[in-house]
């Protein structure tokens, strides 16, 4: 904003905020206000979302074998031809011209999706647990996809990012180091999902709006899980009646890790850089209040708010999704799945958590112990590898954990990486144990407060 105006509402021409108010107001529906979903409430985000799900997986699981195969070639080609139609447009560029690890990565989902599409291959890659399972992930993403690149805009570029930052800056910026509009995140996260809240943050990220260290704090501790997963991990692990205090303990929780987490390594340590030069400006002047400010800064940004180039942004977004993510999440998916479940690495590996619960004196400590690791690999696995036989207070404690951790490979965890934000899959792990040690003796102490 280059000048200060002491009463924008004045200024303005009412065009201007007509335009605000009816981009903002769709946006904010779409993403954050709670609407009927059957005997649930959602997001219209999410309803669209489930909708567009529905019928990719009734007509379009060739479409993705297609666009795994294509994401693959392209790869392989940039490694030793790099053809010019692929270089002279810089985002085609960007998606096909790879590290060596992400093409060997997209090659092997593109086997994997050969061995689920013609049944051919090793049985256990194109079981329905692992192979097909990651095929059926990969629907939701194409659906998030399409979405976001059509309603994301009218969040990220209508003002209200701008709005809500200046207002919650005086709370959010001294508490959790990141600016105000990353409420706007954590907000989007506990109504719609994770995943999307990540994918707003990296947009963000790129267009100047969040520095490295800011994007990746609210990335690994903004970004909880939303309320309807919620219900379903409790529901599966038979504690719907205890769902109340459950998500009160996870919220708690998560908030308090967010103000210390960003203090100490790894998040601690990323620099305060930009993708792009910085965009964002929450200080408020002396002569105009906050308010008054938040407004002026709102209507500063719908001023360059354009439905086609915003379309078009989003649009190149999806396709990066399409061919770029849904690969790592297709191979990453297949061979951590295969390893917590196939395998017994994660009961050598959960040998030193073990050893914590039960000086938490937490029941069956050693049996639950790879539960505490396995959702690294995906939130639900520690859910599905839990007995519900189990003692109450042991599905209780699983159950808070898994959704207290918040990073895990076969979604968020890719997209974090690919974000280039300063985590990679070592730094990530070790926000993830960081998070699980933190969390334990809190949620233990709860639990025993409760049964």
């Amino acid at each position: 904003m280059n000048e200060t105006i002491n009463d924008p509402m004045k200024v303005y021409p009412w065009y201007l905020k007509l335009k605000f108010i009816v981009c903002a107001g769709f946006g904010v529906f779409m993403f954050i206000f709670p609407v009927p979903d059957g005997d649930a409430t959602s997001t219209g985000v999410n309803i669209l979302v489930g909708m567009l799900d529905e019928a990719v997986r009734e007509y379009a699981h060739w479409s993705l074998f297609a666009l795994v195969a294509v994401s693959a070639i392209g790869a392989v080609m940039c490694q030793f031809y790099r053809p010019s139609f692929i270089t002279k447009i810089d985002w085609i560029k960007d998606l096909f011209c790879i590290s060596i690890p992400y093409t060997i990565t997209r090659v092997f989902a593109f086997f994997v999706m050969i061995c689920v599409s013609f049944e051919v291959g090793p049985e256990v890659i194109r079981s329905e647990d692992i192979g097909m399972q990651m095929a059926s992930l990969s629907y939701t993403l194409i659906a998030l996809a399409f979405v976001l690149s059509f309603v994301l805009p009218f969040l990220t570029e209508s003002g209200i990012m701008e709005f809500t930052g200046i207002i919650l800056k005086p709370l959010v910026r001294p508490l959790f180091a990141v600016p105000g509009r990353a409420s706007v995140d954590l907000i989007t996260s506990w109504l719609a999902s994770s995943n999307t809240a990540v994918l707003i943050t990296a947009e963000q990220y790129r267009a100047g709006y969040y520095s490295m260290r800011e994007a990746a704090t609210i990335m690994t501790n903004f970004s909880l899980v939303s309320i309807p997963f919620c219900m379903v991990v409790a529901e599966t692990l038979k504690l719907s009646e205890y769902f109340v205090p459950m998500y009160a303990i996870v919220t708690g929780i998560g908030l308090f890790i967010a103000i210390i987490s960003p203090r100490f390594w790894p998040l601690g340590s990323i620099p305060d850089s930009y993708a792009v030069e910085k965009k964002i400006n929450e200080d408020v002047p002396q002569n105009i209040s906050l308010f008054d400010w938040a407004v002026q800064g709102a209507l500063e940004r719908i001023k360059l708010f354009r439905l086609d180039m915003a379309l078009a942004s989003g649009g190149i977004m999806a396709v990066g999704i399409l061919f770029d993510l849904i690969p790592i999440v297709i191979a990453w998916g297949t061979v951590g799945t295969y390893l917590a479940g196939e395998t017994s690495i994660f009961q050598w590996l959960s040998y030193p958590m073990g050893m914590y619960l039960s000086l938490l004196d937490v029941e069956d400590a050693f049996t639950i112990a790879p539960a505490t690791l396995v959702g690294f690999i995906d939130m639900f696995i520690p859910c599905l590898i839990t007995s519900i036989d189990a003692p109450i207070k042991t599905r209780f404690i699983v159950a808070v954990l898994s959704l207290v951790q918040i990073i895990y490979l076969t979604e968020v965890g890719s997209i974090i990486v690919k974000a280039n934000v300063g985590l990679d899959i070592k730094k990530l792990f070790g926000i993830f144990i960081e998070r699980t040690l933190i969390a334990l003796p809190i949620i233990v102490f709860f639990a025993n407060m409760m049964f």
